[in-house]
């Protein structure tokens, strides 16, 4: 049995010591110190040793946790430039102001949340009135991610500065009449005002990482300087357990992003109680941060506390705090001085005696009062160390109370994220408690008035100032007047028309070849952002390597192992193609920040992501909507795509339903093109429309999401006539008809008009062929290039006539006069054609692949499924049996033929 207190062996055993004797005298000191002082002060000594060396540069493992203080000592806090109190009461006015928007709009039942900017009033303000740039200067600034529950602080600071009025704050959260603010950090609903939507937990720290990594990009590759601006990312401690928050800790620090410093309003609570109950959530972040690299800067104690670690000579007061569980810090939070005094202090005889000497009042200002999160001086010293730190992103980890000034209603209590009002009373107290001018005369009817010390008081002219300094106000959005991207020339595109000839070509291989060209242009090629998973192989972009290059930040201090090989892999600090290994979430991210460069940094780019389709839609769709909410531009490309073309892949790679989930975003342009020439059509017009001249009425601010496949078949030529490209563009297109692909049966033949899209289209063509030769029925084929924008479009016309205005849908528009009924086939779940049935006025059925997929060939899958051409032609006639136009018994033996 193995002792429990021998020496267990370490890797150290393997190394040779080349003095033991001198490893035992250190051993040995250890012990004695242990013996005679005690444990803690071994263990002091220990981590001060440690930190000796890491300052000396020697290469030991890190200490992963500090003590539960303030990481800058009191001494060496600078002093706070400007008017510390004129801070104060702006901060004040902020702090009312935000409890009356939302305490005035929860007579509507809207909802909205006061503790949250309450308890980070200060780590806010401190921001806006000494670091955060704006754009005035350079058009970039910084870019700040506010935590999306603080919103209604950002608003009363916009109302103080003149940039809101109290009409807009009496429409918090009630947007329909126009002027209303929406809940939340939303781009889309208040253009001016919000560049990053923040509110859905994850996506705000995943996107500061990847934005701050774009800031360098742009630089690096020489597209615009943006070295001044710092990335700012406001979060809370229970949002770091969402996945996303610290998905990408590693690549900030491995890449050395001391542009970004993330700052976590550590006030212990999340929505329905205490982050880490029993545990401490400062010291899980500071190990979990420092160990992936990050520079760690802790601000937890307010000013009240200096005296009493002076007092703590022998360590029982920082041993207390670290052994003292979050929770019980909150019960404290809420307790009175004798129970604080028992609890706290009893636990050591050393703070008992440390307790004697303090007041009630002083216990009190203590434990309910004095965090670091709460001074502007802490704050401000945190601040100013994180922008000079150089090498790493810096994290500042900063205590605070949730509901902080709030009364002792709100304080720390466990339910007051769901607390949308205080009373009459409550205000009245927190008036008194701020010091501000508000007379209870000014509670008309028990409605809590908005404070303003007017447009040219000191206190707003003091505001004004800061801003003018640091470059304008923030935060805001800024859609600069940059000049639309010249057209690519017309030889990309139009090389497409003429098929591929006798050369089978996929799609996602077509796609690829367009873009080849693309970067080639001398105008706009710099401009193209590729970003793939670690998947480049897999969709053939081996070639761009060494054209493009791969973006590192350090080059390429190797020697890649295919050096001598035509397309060897090639990492260049300038390089264009963002490879960001196995993570759809950082691809997107990267997306978000590359499409939305318009806005930010005044520099158009044309980001495209390609991916596995099955690990797009399914995987990242909450970023996709906030690419929507954040008016991102691009061009999104799900490879690999279908539930039927993957063979041997499987269940989880089958995809048979990313349209249905991108139909569901408002800004998704849904196209499955079935030829090489519609992929050019489509992204022919999504540069015109998104980086070009938009049509009137068009929305720039949109993204394409093109299906492609890795199916290899020949590429017809474009069909000429007239309104092709409109009908690509706009959803669907006659490719022929029976008669135009020499299929013509006898005179008065049954027909039948078979919509197909993407790689469907191949077997409903041959199902057009069978059809005319072996059941005499004439089938003309249409090409349905995007089944979302066709529904869309037909929403719109439904829409337009409520309003009294006659429009008919497009896919009615084009259908019309076509002989038979419809048959519509893709290579997904009937759903997804299925979009358009109820403006199709001919009879209308479908075929799709509904289930989960499977491992087997594409012929074996796709009679499994029931979609391939002999499935397509039983369909068919199944469909004209119903309508009396061939024979009952056509349908039972076409069956039998086929094997079905």
């Amino acid at each position: 049995m193995t002792d429990p207190n021998a020496i267990q062996p370490s890797e150290l055993d393997q190394l040779p010591d080349r003095d033991p004797e001198e490893t035992a005298e250190w051993q040995a000191s250890l012990d004695a110190v242990t013996k005679a002082a005690g444990p803690h002060r071994a263990a002091y000594l220990m981590r001060r040793t440690l930190e000796r060396a890491e300052g000396n540069g020697i290469a030991l493992p890190k200490l992963l946790e500090t003590d539960y203080v303030n990481t800058i000592p009191t001494a060496a806090e600078p002093a706070v430039p400007g008017d510390e109190a004129m801070e104060a009461r702006i901060t004040a006015w902020n702090r009312w102001n935000a409890a009356a928007m939302v305490t005035r709009g929860s007579k509507y039942g809207v909802g909205g949340h006061i503790a949250t900017f309450a308890s980070a009033a200060w780590l806010y303000e401190t921001g806006f009135n000494h670091f955060f740039k704006g754009k005035e200067a350079d058009g970039s600034g910084d870019q700040l991610y506010i935590q999306g529950h603080a919103s209604p602080g950002i608003y009363a600071r916009a109302f103080l500065d003149g940039r809101l009025t109290e009409h807009h704050l009496d429409n918090f959260r009630r947007e329909s009449g126009g002027s209303g603010l929406p809940s939340y950090p939303h781009p889309r609903r208040l253009p001016w005002l919000w560049e990053f939507p923040t509110v859905s937990m994850g996506l705000g720290p995943l996107s500061a990482i990847y934005q701050a990594r774009f800031n360098r990009y742009l630089t690096n590759r020489s597209i615009k300087d943006v070295s001044a601006s710092h990335v700012w990312a406001f979060l809370g401690d229970g949002e770091m357990d969402e996945p996303e928050s610290t998905a990408a800790l590693a690549l900030a620090a491995r890449e050395e992003l001391d542009n970004l410093t993330f700052v976590i309003n550590c006030n212990l609570q999340r929505l329905d109680g205490p982050v880490r109950a029993n545990f401490k959530i400062v010291q899980e972040l500071e190990a979990q941060f420092r160990g992936a690299g990050w520079n760690v800067i802790k601000t937890l104690w307010g000013s009240a506390w200096d005296e009493l670690f002076q007092l703590d000579t022998t360590g029982a007061l920082v041993r207390r705090l670290r052994e003292v569980p979050d929770a019980q810090v909150q019960t404290y939070q809420t307790r009175d001085a004798a129970y604080i005094r028992q609890d706290f202090f009893g636990a050591d005889p050393a703070l008992a005696e440390m307790a004697k000497l303090l007041g009630d009042d002083k216990i009190l200002e203590l434990f309910h009062l004095s965090r670091g999160g709460h001074e502007a001086r802490k704050v401000y010293a945190a601040y100013k160390a994180a922008v000079e730190f150089k090498g790493a992103p810096t994290v500042i980890l900063a205590q605070t109370v949730k509901g902080h000034t709030l009364g002792e209603g709100f304080a720390s209590k466990n339910a007051n994220h769901q607390m949308k009002k205080l009373t009459v009373d409550e205000f009245k107290q927190m008036r008194d408690l701020l010091e501000l001018p508000i007379q209870d005369s000014d509670f008309v009817d028990g409605v809590v008035p908005y404070g303003h010390p007017g447009a040219d008081s000191p206190e707003v002219r003091y505001l004004q100032e800061r801003r003018a300094a640091l470059g304008g106000p923030a935060p805001a959005r800024r859609t600069h007047a940059v000049a639309p991207l010249p057209a690519p020339a017309e030889k990309a595109f139009a090389s497409f028309d003429k098929g591929s000839g006798s050369q089978n070509v996929a799609t996602t291989m077509a796609f690829v070849r367009l873009v080849k060209d693309l970067v080639r242009d001398k105008e706009t090629g710099k401009r193209w952002v590729p970003i793939v998973p670690d998947e480049a192989r897999t969709f053939g972009m081996e070639s761009l390597f060494p054209s493009l290059g791969i973006y590192s930040p350090k080059g390429q201090t190797y020697e890649p192992v295919d050096r001598d090989q035509l397309m060897y892999y090639k990492e260049a600090k300038n390089g264009q193609i963002l490879n960001e290994g196995i993570t759809e979430a950082g691809s997107m991210a990267d997306f978000i920040a590359a499409s939305t460069s318009y806005s930010t940094h005044g520099e158009t780019m044309i980001p495209f992501y390609i991916f596995y389709s099955m690990f797009g839609w399914q995987r990242t769709a909450d970023q996709m909507w906030q690419l929507g909410d954040q008016l991102g531009r691009g061009f999104l490309i799900g490879a690999t795509a279908g539930r039927t073309t993957l063979t041997g892949e499987g269940l989880q790679h089958a995809d048979g339903h990313s349209p249905v989930i991108a139909a569901t975003n408002p800004a998704a342009l849904t196209y499955d093109p079935a030829f090489a020439y519609e992929v050019a059509a489509i992204v022919k017009d999504g540069l015109r429309r998104m980086y070009g001249e938009a049509a009137p009425g068009e929305d720039p601010n949109v993204f394409y999401y093109l299906t492609v496949y890795n199916e290899p078949l020949p590429q017809p030529a474009k069909p000429s006539g007239l309104g092709i490209d409109e009908g690509i563009v706009k959803g669907l297109y006659r490719f022929n008809t029976a008669e135009s692909a020499g299929l013509s049966p006898v005179a008065n033949a049954p027909r039948i008009q078979l919509l197909g899209s993407g790689t469907a289209i191949h077997w409903a063509l041959k199902a057009q062929k069978l059809l005319a030769e072996e059941w005499g029925v004439a089938a003309d084929m249409w090409s349905a290039t995007s089944w979302s924008e066709l529904r869309r479009d037909a929403l719109e016309a439904d829409a337009a006539l409520l309003r009294g205005e006659e429009r008919v849908p497009y896919v009615r528009q084009a259908l019309h006069g076509a002989e038979g009924p419809v048959l519509a086939v893709s290579d997904y779940m009937r759903q997804v054609p299925d979009q358009i049935a109820q403006w199709v006025e001919q009879d209308y059925s479908s075929l799709g692949a509904d289930g989960f997929g499977l491992s087997d060939t594409r012929d074996a899958a796709r009679r499994h499924f029931g979609v391939d051409a002999e499935s397509i032609v039983v369909a068919a006639l199944a469909q004209l049996a119903r309508r009396g136009e061939v024979k009952a018994t056509a349908v039972k033996e076409a069956r039998e033929r086929y094997g079905l």
